[in-house]
């Protein structure tokens, strides 16, 4: 059992001993960092260093970004507010930008889920690759579609005031 626990595995196996417990996410004591670092490790091929050069380009962009583990598995990286979520399937790894649809893409990386009105998605299939300055150019520009997102629902009062100089 210590080696499903090691892995976050453990409530699977409980569940199969009949001794489920519903809050078990709430209990593990892996930091979304480090839940996402087993993901990685667990791809052992093309996905896994996908993935990874993925992640370093996004936490390369800005220093302040956070990661998070969110939806049964998948790693979500915010700055105020969500920027992506970034997901290894079968054949492809995908990076979904919550808010693509209002961003500029002048390198044209976006090629999935171009027809929706919010998000837009980059798919990487083995042999793929990436401009990193095109990448970190991206999640520049979703940290300043979500802070300026934030001002405008800042409430009145909060709000900076610019006073008139008298003449």
């Amino acid at each position: 059992m210590a080696f499903f626990e090691e892995i976050g595995l453990s409530h699977r196996i409980k569940r199969l001993e009949g001794k489920w417990d519903k809050n078990w996410r709430h209990k593990n004591p892996m930091n979304p960092s480090e839940r996402i670092d087993q993901l990685i490790a667990g791809l052992t091929d093309w996905r896994g260093k996908t993935l990874a050069g993925i992640r370093k380009n996004i936490l390369e962009a800005d220093r302040e970004i956070i990661e998070e583990w969110k939806w049964m598995g998948s790693p979500v990286w915010s700055r105020d507010g969500m920027i992506a979520v970034g997901n290894a399937h079968k054949d492809k790894v995908k990076l979904t930008f919550s808010h693509g649809a209002s961003l500029a893409d002048p390198d044209k990386l976006f090629n999935a889920g171009l027809g929706g009105n919010q998000w837009r998605a980059i798919d990487l299939f083995e042999g793929d690759t990436i401009s990193e300055r095109a990448l970190k150019n991206l999640v520049r520009a979703a940290i300043d579609y979500n802070q300026i997102k934030l001002k405008r629902k800042a409430p009145v009062g909060s709000r900076s005031k610019v006073h008139k100089s008298k003449k």
